[in-house]
């Protein structure tokens, strides 16, 4: 540390006067990274919620936050890339995966860096149980809030569909978990109808995008159930499924929901309220399959089990329908012979009558025949007086009397005219000759 010395008069205020060290930059950078370190000993453990999470090729920088009464608090930390490697194995043991909104308890030297002149966190460990301990307080917290509001069991209750063939599924179509359910779907052979929404499964807009896309498929209203999927991860990032947003659109959802978050040691709060959880896609996708091939079986044994009722039945109805033919046959010989009988009997009692009637039809015959005998001899007077009768009227015939000289006269329109009263001098009239006729005007009338 150089001190160089100038003379100035005592009565400039705030001139130095030699008695106080001065400090260049790099100096002054070093005498504050010292006293830190004499104050802070071998490092500080600070607790707060990552924010502004910044990866650099193997570095990370990153700022650790508490909100309080009076404001922010906020402290730059570095993580360079050998601490990050030897710390690597501690986060995944407990399965966390740094990032923002992550609340942690690391430990780090205090470093001033006297490029930007900003004091920072070397960090170079970390808490787990308390990051662990943090997220567990929070899902806890959240699980108190939906029982009590009665939503943790109610997405159970809803009528899961014999054979759930029509299925909404969200998940992130670029991830190994929507590859393994549809793969197991498909190998299944059966006809499912799958709708899917795209979401991402982490990060700043998963929970808002997963719960928008659970609320749009649950009003549809033609799916059978809904399915929520991701792969493995971090506990950090599968928290969030334990977001109360994401809880409470599965529980009002109105279709069952099933959950295959792909954690075998972990139950999210997503999988506390759905309807069916299951540790994997693959086990989700299976046990959309098994439901569907269960409902096959129990159909082919319906069906097994009414055919041989059927089988049963007819067999027994055959039975009986012989022992009813069987009665009908004989019932039907006696009728037929009680009829032959009934009928020989009648056409004895006609024959009789018959014969009956034939004879007094034929005595009859007889007598009808003496007496048109008969007839000749009692017709003969009364020919007799036929003939007179054609005779006198004959004679009194109009066409007789007019040949002896007689005729008929009328007017013209066929009134006989019998006095000359009767007629008018111009009148027209027609005589009738036994042959002919004469049409003629009156001239003169002469009374009689």
């Amino acid at each position: 540390m150089s001190q160089p010395s100038f003379d100035f008069d005592d009565a400039d205020v705030g001139i130095d006067d030699g008695g106080e060290p001065t400090y260049t930059v790099g100096e002054l950078a070093d005498a504050i990274n010292g006293t830190l370190r004499r104050g802070f000993g071998d490092g500080v453990w600070v607790r707060g919620e990552i924010q502004g999470w910044n990866e650099r090729g193997p570095h990370a920088y990153f700022r650790l936050v508490e909100e309080g009464e009076q404001g922010k608090a906020v402290v730059n930390v570095q993580f360079f890339a050998p601490a990050r490697m030897r710390l690597r194995p501690l986060l995944a043991k407990n399965r966390l995966r740094l990032a923002d909104g992550l609340k942690v308890r690391i430990f780090g030297h205090l470093d001033f860096f006297a490029g930007s002149g900003q004091l920072g966190l070397k960090m170079s460990g970390i808490d787990p149980r308390f990051t662990l301990g943090d997220l567990a307080m929070q899902r806890d917290e959240v699980l108190r809030r939906l029982v009590s509001s009665g939503m943790y069991d109610e997405n159970r209750r809803r009528r899961l569909v014999a054979a759930p063939l029509r299925v909404g599924v969200v998940t992130s179509l670029d991830s190994a978990a929507w590859a393994d359910f549809s793969h197991e779907i498909e190998r299944s052979g059966i006809g499912f109808q799958l709708r899917v929404i795209d979401v991402r499964v982490q990060g700043e807009w998963a929970v808002s995008m997963i719960t928008t896309a659970l609320r749009s498929l649950g009003r549809t209203g033609d799916l059978d159930v809904l399915v929520l999927i991701r792969g493995g991860g971090a506990r950090s990032e599968l928290a969030t499924f334990d977001d109360e947003q994401i809880a409470l659109a599965i529980a009002t959802s109105p279709i069952p929901v099933f959950t295959g978050l792909g954690h075998e040691i972990d139950r999210s709060i997503a999988d506390e309220v759905a309807h069916t959880a299951l540790k994997t896609p693959t086990a989700c996708a299976a046990a959309l399959v098994e439901r569907v091939n269960a409902f096959a079986q129990r159909t082919e044994l319906a069906w097994a089990a009414i055919e041989r009722q059927v089988e049963r039945a007819i067999g027994a109805n055959e039975g009986r329908l012989q022992e009813l033919a069987l009665g009908i046959r004989h019932r039907t010989l006696g009728a037929v012979d009680r009829s032959d009988d009934r009928l020989r009997q009648r056409m004895q009692r006609l024959r009789v009558s018959v014969e009956r009637v034939t004879e007094r039809s034929s005595m009859r015959l007889d007598a009808a025949g003496a007496a048109v005998r008969r007839v000749p001899a009692r017709l003969e007077p009364e020919v007799r007086h036929l003939d007179a009768v054609a005779q006198r009227v004959r004679l009194l015939d109009p066409v007789t009397t007019m040949a002896r000289g007689w005729s008929i006269t009328r007017t013209a329109d066929g009134r006989t005219v019998r006095s000359a009263d009767e007629l008018t001098p111009g009148t027209e009239i027609v005589t009738t000759f036994a042959s002919g006729a004469a049409r003629s005007r009156v001239e003169e009338i002469h009374p009689s």
